[in-house]
């Protein structure tokens, strides 16, 4: 079954930077979207960035610039780079998989992603 395991978290500084890893594994990785979402106490979880289509990212307007997200296929990995943090970064950071909509032309949306790692907490102090 699909896995996803997070690691990289961390307390940092804010203006620190982290880079949060996801390693996948029990699906074909480069066939499926994949995001990254967070979730802080007491609100909601939130796309930070997510794939709309294998190769295509939307970024939250508040890490554009900022986060940048990548993957090494041959290593069923996926990274997220997280720059010039803020306190208002501080949540729970969990890596996401979505299968993409073949009657869409293999789109994923939101609702899509059903694969989630177990998380990893990133603090950012001011």
């Amino acid at each position: 079954q699909v896995q996803l395991v997070e690691s990289g978290g961390g307390s940092v500084r804010a203006g620190g930077s982290l880079r949060l890893s996801c390693a996948a594994s029990g699906y074909t990785f480069s066939s499926y979207c994949m995001g990254w979402f967070r979730q802080a106490p007491g609100k909601e979880r939130e796309g930070v960035v997510t794939e709309d289509r294998v190769g295509s990212t939307r970024y939250a307007d508040s890490v554009k610039g900022r986060f940048t997200i990548s993957k090494d296929n041959a290593k069923n990995t996926l990274y997220l780079q997280m720059n010039s943090l803020k306190p208002e970064d501080t949540a729970m950071y969990y890596c996401a998989a979505a299968r993409p909509r073949p009657y869409i032309g293999g789109y994923c949306y939101t609702p899509d992603y059903n694969y989630w790692g177990q998380g990893t907490q990133v603090t950012v102090s001011s």
